[in-house]
């Protein structure tokens, strides 16, 4: 903080307008915390001179009232700790959500549908803001593809330990004799990169089609060739958009989702360096279930990874997934389960 205090007055901090209100924004959010902290010494201190009062003049009523005001301050501290998980490189940083629905035709598809939901309605609750970059609509329900940005503070640090494959257990409302179906989708997270991060791209190395977009849009969306796909040959990345009428808007947009797949992969490479044995307890490529959810014959969610269940799936498929992810950045970090509390 003293650090931060000494910058923020040179006068030449705001000759660069971006870099200052980066750095503010620093500031206020560590002087934020520290304010807790310090609230939080001083609410146990107080109160365990208070359960020390109560006991020695044997009043009950001031030994459970000073009790009741440490469960609350230790929620507090139980959701500062998930904060202060959120430190990595990228974490502040914007986050394109991509939503795959897997094999079985109308059945996963729906899943997927009920996935980009569930993100979105996280993300709004969250205060962030969602804007769609692409869709793929099934033939008869839900979609075969969707992209997402949320744009909000920590959006990334947040949504990373959603990567993995997704499944859906319930009785399928497409089928006739009311079978019990499993339905898998695929989700990946990579950062929205802003400019302060330079990722060279070779464009000898990309191969870049255009497409007729699909699905609602409009009469000129639908009539030409305005969505873009960039595949990166030597990793195999590939990434569309399809938003805007405009082509060159669309071009613009995959480029930059590219950088950031890029730059999500040298992150992971980076990660799995440093501790390879942590990599090897959270991975979260392709191909890798990460949680199930079982509306049939019981109703349960529950993180593969964590062992962390609700059995309150409504309420998880209507966006309340903090604790499964704070649960999942512990283990990410510290090789820990977090204590999590209400976090709204």
């Amino acid at each position: 903080m003293d650090e931060l205090n000494a910058r923020s007055e040179d006068p030449t901090l705001w000759d660069d307008p971006q870099q200052a209100q980066a750095l503010m924004r620093e500031r206020t959010k560590l002087e934020d915390s520290i304010k807790t902290y310090q609230s939080l010494e001083a609410e146990l201190n107080d109160n365990l001179e208070l359960i020390e009062m109560g006991e020695a003049e044997g009043d009950e009523d001031v030994i459970k009232e000073a009790e009741a005001a440490l469960e609350a301050a230790r929620d507090i501290a139980a959701r500062q700790r998930v904060l202060t998980l959120l430190s990595g490189e990228a974490d502040s940083l914007d986050s394109y959500v991509e939503i795959h629905s897997g094999a079985g035709g109308t059945e996963s598809q729906d899943w997927a549908s009920m996935m980009l939901r569930m993100y979105t309605r996280w993300a709004e609750a969250k205060g962030h803001k969602v804007e769609l970059i692409e869709r793929h609509d099934g033939e008869e329900a839900g979609i075969k593809s969707a992209t997402i940005l949320v744009k909000g503070e920590d959006a990334y640090g947040w949504l990373k330990t959603e990567s993995g494959v997704h499944r859906l257990v319930r009785i399928s409302p497409y089928d006739s004799n009311a079978r019990r179906h499993t339905s898998f989708a695929s989700v990946w997270v990579y950062p929205a990169i802003d400019d302060t991060i330079e990722i060279e791209v070779n464009e000898s190395d990309c191969r870049i089609d255009t497409y007729r977009a699909s699905g609602a849009g409009g009469q000129h969306v639908n009539t030409t060739d305005s969505a873009v796909r960039i595949t990166h040959e030597p990793t195999g990345i590939v990434v569309q958009c399809q938003n805007e009428r405009s082509q060159h808007k669309n071009r613009a947009t995959a480029w930059d989702m590219l950088r950031a797949r890029l730059y999500e992969a040298e992150l992971q490479r980076r990660e799995e360096e440093a501790n390879a044995e942590a990599a090897s307890k959270t991975e979260i490529g392709w191909g890798h279930q990460i949680r199930s959810y079982v509306l049939q014959p019981y109703q349960m969610v529950k993180d593969l990874r964590t062992g962390v269940e609700t059995g309150n799936p409504d309420g998880v498929l209507d966006g309340d997934l903090d604790p499964f992810m704070a649960a999942a950045l512990a283990a990410r970090v510290d090789g820990t389960t977090a204590e999590v509390a209400d976090l709204d």
